[in-house]
């Protein structure tokens, strides 16, 4: 059987809701759901930690819906039975739960005007800290299973270069983000030393280690290999394989040199100090 390639330069995007609708519906829910935030953020006066308490919640709501609609677009290249199958209606439901469970329990941290994430002043707060740090590891699963099913599928349609970049960018998001993750959860805060200035836009800290970097980066693995992977079949086809495992293993590196510098107290660009 001869598989045909192509590069799917304008694909269709009506396929998320029949490839993947339960994450399709969520990515839009919580774009939805930015509307109350933001103005809820618009109309407040209230300052937690020197910025609005609802800030967090609308950062989680932006990056949940992509990481939403990305795993809807990456889905039609898994085999249409896996899709199809009732184990992973299951699984995928379970991943929506877990979703909705986060941005619920940072909304109600922002109503209550307290710390979400490190929060040793109310037992309550920590015991459900714990019980997301779970759900973190269940919705970051979505990528791995995804990029392992990917991966074993023969019939994805795209050139292998392609193919290859989804798969090893959703499988290194996995890794990389549960183990930058799992550390920043366990270290008891996202800095380094001490923290006084931040960066415009990102809030990374300027003058300290962040962990967040590494994390942030981690996260996106799932977009910046198959651009690579994109790339290089258009423009290199012959060595575009060798390129995306190239650009796993430099992506990779990039995320590990960010979360040494963090763990060694130096901010991610210290030329802006």
């Amino acid at each position: 059987m001869t598989i045909a390639f192509t590069l799917a330069p304008q694909p269709d995007l009506r396929r998320l809701w029949t490839d993947a609708p339960a994450f399709t519906s969520l990515a839009l829910r919580l774009v939805l759901g930015l509307i109350p935030l933001l103005s809820a953020m618009a109309l407040g006066t209230r300052i937690f930690d020197g910025e609005s308490p609802w800030l967090k919640p609308v950062k989680f709501h932006f990056a949940l819906s992509i990481y939403a609609a990305s795993l809807a677009f990456f889905a039609r290249y898994m085999p249409a039975t896996t899709r199809q199958s009732r184990l992973w209606r299951w699984y995928v439901a379970a991943v929506v739960f877990a979703i909705l469970g986060e941005v619920i329990w940072l909304s109600t941290a922002a109503m209550l005007n307290t710390a979400s994430h490190f929060n040793t002043a109310i037992p309550i707060m920590t015991t459900v800290y714990q019980i997301m740090g779970a759900f973190a590891v269940l919705l970051t699963s979505a990528s791995l299973t995804m990029g392992l099913s990917i991966w074993r599928n023969p019939a994805t349609g795209l050139a292998p270069a392609l193919h290859h970049a989804i798969a090893l960018g959703l499988i290194l998001t996995f890794i990389s983000t549960v183990i930058v993750a799992g550390y920043m959860s366990g270290s008891g805060g996202r800095f380094v030393g001490t923290s006084t200035r931040q960066m415009w836009i990102m809030g990374w800290s300027r003058d300290a280690g962040d962990l967040r970097v590494a994390h942030f980066l981690a996260t996106h693995a799932l977009h910046a290999v198959p651009v690579v992977g994109l790339i290089a079949a258009r423009f290199a086809p012959t060595t575009a394989t060798r390129a995306v495992w190239a650009a796993t293993a430099a992506y990779a590196a990039l995320v590990a040199g960010t979360f040494l510098q963090a763990l060694n107290g130096q901010p991610f660009l210290p030329w802006l100090g």
